[in-house]
């Protein structure tokens, strides 16, 4: 502290900041003013200087390090860099153009700009177009941030909801090209055929239908876009080198574990594009129905393990319809109420019988196949759960079903971190005003009829709609009440709470009086299974 600042005087033993020091002089007493809110000033800009210097040091200390980590991920990601930041250029001035026309329509209106149009690319809208533009890295980036409401910003979270993968599908010859090289050997002396027309077409891989020569049975082969690990490699080392860079200006940003979070965002998405480990996700998952005498009620496909690589995937071709398809489901079981019935089990139990649970069971990926059997499709997206995580979670579920919102905010406090003491009631009386708002969301069944033009039949197709934002801004609220309380939640709370929206939207479709949280037919938790689940730790 910078004690000779203060002029002409010595600091008295004992201080109060109100009142005037008084030293005894020879002369008798004599009041000396040291004018104390000089002095505060003083010491809190000689502490702020020190401080200051502090992190000066801190970051002259840090600066090599950070050259060497942005040298490295330069020379790792190569020429490739330069193609992906022309690409970026050309996304940026795109989304761009498309506000600025967004901008002059709004000036001619008296009522101002709008604040999505105030923020520019970095509003929610404008930011989700930019990282569709920009393909597979940013799309899976907004897929992370739709699935992570505990660490960003709700608006962001809800926005990022509706960023739909989805891309061109690649010219066959390449495709062709991808599996031979994968191969090793000819095309024709492993498929008897392969369709060149694809079955579906996504940022990083596409589908095609195929027939293997030796058993002739039908499968389908999911093979990795050309080029597309040049453009994830690329972009999560920008990515990184944007995090360092940040956290290095504003050390304050490492509390956040900023780069911590852009490490587990490039472990997943690598994972994804790792066709050996969705093969093992499949074949855990199929024991598991194995183990728990499920197979004839689920199944997932088998994977041919002799014509599968780390870029090719071929599989077996199950056949069968999504479970919003209600016409379709009506002509296969009797009872479309005991199939999700049966889903619902299946997928409750792998959270703890299982090694992963699948966490992308949208309409695409869970059917109702020809043989009555459900069927689980599409494991690159997977969860893990702690069993810690699942009890409390498993205590939070039920309290849903008998609104017992004391239970609930217990449940929710044992799940999130925190060191802070959290006042439980408090918690359970604004969790409780919550969840009174589930009853209101608007939901439409909508059944459209068409009588065949050679038959006397009419079929009736049904989907249920439903306010997705709504469902969204629900979850949305928990989380954003349950942070103001200081608790921050894993990240397998937000798939799991994800995978449960879509059964919601399920039940309301083919049972709309079944409540899942309730019924005697649902287990929740199984407990048959934890000697299977022990048997891999």
């Amino acid at each position: 502290m910078a004690i000779s600042a203060i002029r002409g005087s010595r600091l008295p033993l004992l201080y109060h900041p109100q009142l005037p020091a008084v030293t005894n002089g020879s002369a008798g007493l004599r009041k000396i003013n040291y004018r104390p809110k000089r002095f505060i000033l003083i010491s809190q800009y000689s502490q702020t200087q020190d401080l200051f210097s502090s992190r000066l040091q801190n970051s002259i200390d840090n600066l090599p390090k950070l050259v060497e980590d942005i040298v490295q991920t330069s020379i790792n990601t190569g020429p490739r860099g330069a193609l992906r930041l022309v690409q970026g250029i050309q996304a940026f001035v795109g989304v761009g153009g498309e506000w600025l026309a967004d901008v002059s329509k709004s000036t001619s209106s008296s009522s101002g700009l709008p604040t999505e149009l105030q923020l520019g690319l970095l509003s929610p809208l404008y930011l989700r177009r930019l990282f569709e533009r920009m393909g597979a890295t940013y799309i899976k980036l907004g897929q992370f941030i739709a699935s992570a409401p505990t660490l960003f910003p709700p608006k962001y979270v809800e926005e990022f909801q509706s960023c739909f993968d989805r891309a061109p599908a690649v010219p066959f010859e390449e495709i062709k090209r991808t599996i031979r090289e994968e191969l090793g050997r000819p095309i024709e002396s492993v498929y008897e055929y392969v369709d060149p027309t694809p079955i579906a077409s996504a940022s990083i891989a596409q589908v095609h239908g195929a027939r293997l020569r030796s058993s002739q049975e039908d499968v389908v082969i999911k093979v990795l876009k050309p080029g597309i690990e040049d453009i994830l490699v690329a972009d999560l080392n920008f990515v990184y080198v944007v995090a360092r860079i940040l956290e290095f200006l504003n050390p304050e940003l490492s509390r956040t574990s900023l780069v911590g979070i852009v490490k587990d965002i490039r472990e997943s998405m690598l994972e994804e594009v790792d066709f050996q480990k969705e093969a093992t996700n499949i074949e855990s998952f199929r024991r598991y129905l194995e183990a728990m005498g499920l197979t004839r009620q689920a199944t997932a496909p088998m994977v041919y393990r002799h014509c599968s690589t780390r870029r090719i995937l071929t599989m077996e071709r199950l056949y069968g319809v999504p479970l919003t398809d209600l016409d379709s489901i009506s002509s296969l079981v009797s009872s479309p109420e005991n199939s999700l019935i049966t889903a619902l089990n299946v997928w409750f139990g792998s959270l703890l019988a299982c090694e992963t649970f699948h966490a992308d069971v949208h309409a695409g990926n869970l059917w109702l196949l020809r043989d009555g059997r459900i069927g689980f499709l599409d494991f690159g997206i997977v969860g893990r759960i702690s069993p810690k995580t699942w009890t409390a979670m498993d205590v939070f579920l039920a309290s849903i079903a008998t609104e017992e919102y004391e239970s609930m905010a217990s449940a929710l406090i044992e799940m999130g971190a925190t060191n802070k003491d959290i006042d439980a009631k408090a918690f359970a009386r604004d969790l409780q005003k919550i969840f009174s708002s589930i009853q209101e969301l608007d939901t439409e069944l909508v059944v459209a009829t068409a009588r065949g033009t050679t038959t006397n039949t009419t079929a009736v197709s049904a989907n249920v709609i439903v306010d997705e934002r709504q469902m969204n801004a629900l979850f949305l609220d928990v989380v954003r009440v349950s942070e103001s309380y200081g608790l921050k939640f894993p990240r397998e709370f937000a798939l799991l709470m994800k995978q449960l929206l879509y059964f919601d939207r399920y039940t309301r479709l083919l049972a709309p009086n079944l409540n899942m949280l309730q019924d005697q037919r649902i287990s929740i938790v199984s407990n048959r299974g934890s000697s299977y689940r022990d048997s891999f730790q």
